[in-house]
């Protein structure tokens, strides 16, 4: 499987974007699909994750209630809807697959928040 992430860029305080990770194979839906962060001078930490069928999805608290997970198994894609950004959400945001870990990462992204 392979993964490419895109949609990063610089919003400002507040704003929103919507992160996209398009994955090569035939078996997308099989793999439970999430995507990470890893802000400057941090370690890699978990964000949310999907199931194939989109009937379960877990968030790290701290976006729970901002962060929307979604997944189109038609297109191969996942999608993290980022809402009321902070300067803390500055991050390289990364998507991965697996089955039962994952092992598989795309490039990441940069998503940058200005105050």
């Amino acid at each position: 499987v392979q993964l490419q992430a895109s949609g990063g860029g610089l919003v400002q305080a507040g704003g929103s974007l919507r992160l996209s990770c398009a994955a090569s194979g035939r078996t997308f839906s099989s793999y439970v699909m999430a995507w990470f962060r890893q802000a400057p001078g941090k370690e890699r930490e978990f964000v949310a994750r999907i199931t194939g069928s989109s009937a379960t999805t877990v968030y790290t608290d701290a976006v729970t209630g901002r962060f929307i997970i979604s997944r189109d198994n038609a297109k191969n894609t996942v999608y993290l809807q980022m809402n009321s950004l902070t300067p803390e959400d500055t991050a390289v945001y990364y998507c991965a697959a697996g089955l039962n870990s994952f092992n598989y990462w795309g490039q990441g992204t940069l998503v940058t928040v200005s105050s």
